[in-house]
């Protein structure tokens, strides 16, 4: 399971929310608990549509601080 931040405001009727880690990933809802499940949703259709079987498992990763 990964931890991430979910900023969120109110627009109207509707709070609206994005994932900070993870640019793109934005969604809505009548209240904050189906923003949640939404923004979820919205994570899951997004990774699970990335294709990275050719990515071998001893792949090595790094951190990498990136300026703006």
């Amino acid at each position: 399971m990964k931890q991430f931040t979910l900023e969120f405001w109110k627009d109207e009727d509707w709070f609206v929310g994005r994932l900070l880690e993870v640019p793109g990933i934005f969604s809505q809802g009548e209240t904050i608990e189906e923003l949640k499940k939404n923004i979820q949703d919205a994570y899951q259709m997004v990774m699970g549509s990335e294709d990275v079987s050719f990515i071998p498992p001893t792949a090595t990763r790094i951190p990498l601080e990136l300026t703006n």
